[in-house]
């Protein structure tokens, strides 16, 4: 496969970050209501992920390798102001709705793991397109996730109604919990699948040392996630240059 492509592919198929590494859950879990929520969020994200990793590799041998988590973050934090002002200029319907999330993308994991993972080590073209792959990735997550919340919520999907007038709404899967329950049914059938995501060590040829967390989310916090996929990520550029 191109090694283009194969960033794009990699980001919306096989390292999923949000059904396979199951990053970035905070404003998974929380703005999905509907499906339009899960679109905006995730095309915001997938912007900031686009520009700060082409910033961030075009200036990985300026900056210093003791100071480099500030500086990621300050080029991150930047992107992410630029584009709250855009969305409250022309879209403040959606800047409202989806409310404090949007500044919180600062510290969303999938950001920050792909600055220190990828970006900070690779060319810009091939960074550009690891952001757009993983920004891909998570906007299909969470509009599945929002589209599961908003027909069984709502009986609606972008806002268009898809079930029939007799159908009662199971109001709580707008709420807090049904996002929980919808991602639990969803890693569910991964786990019956045996596809690979973050809680299934038995994915067939995938052990649980090439999972985001080890295999062991209980024992998982953001900075581990982004020191394992780190390391992920090493070895497998030394496996492929070795071949």
């Amino acid at each position: 496969m191109n090694k283009y492509v194969e960033r794009v592919y990699n980001g919306v198929i096989k390292e999923n970050p949000t059904f396979v590494l199951m990053l970035g859950m905070c404003p998974t879990l929380a703005v999905t209501t509907s499906a339009m929520n899960g679109v905006g969020m995730g095309l915001t994200t997938a912007v900031v992920l686009i520009m700060s990793n082409m910033l961030i590799s075009m200036l990985r041998k300026v900056i210093p390798d003791k100071v480099r988590m500030p500086a990621f973050i300050v080029v991150v934090a930047s992107f992410v102001t630029i584009v709250q002002f855009l969305l409250k200029a022309y879209i403040p319907d959606l800047n409202k709705s989806l409310g404090i999330y949007i500044p919180l993308i600062v510290v969303n994991c999938i950001i920050l793991g792909r600055a220190e993972a990828y970006a900070s080590k690779n060319p810009v073209m091939l960074s550009i397109l690891d952001g757009l792959g993983m920004g891909l990735g998570f906007t299909l997550g969470l509009t599945l996730i929002g589209a599961f919340r908003e027909i069984l919520g709502s009986g609606t999907i972008f806002g268009l109604q898809v079930m029939p007038d007799s159908y009662e709404p199971i109001t709580i899967f707008i709420l807090a919990p049904g996002a929980f329950f919808v991602l639990a049914m969803l890693t569910a059938i991964q786990n019956k699948l045996k596809l690979k995501s973050a809680t299934n060590g038995d994915a067939p040829g995938e052990g649980t040392e090439k999972l985001a967390c080890g295999g062991n989310c209980g024992q998982c916090s953001g900075s581990t996630c982004r020191e394992n996929h780190a390391k992920l990520e090493e070895k497998l550029l030394k496996d492929k240059e070795e071949k």
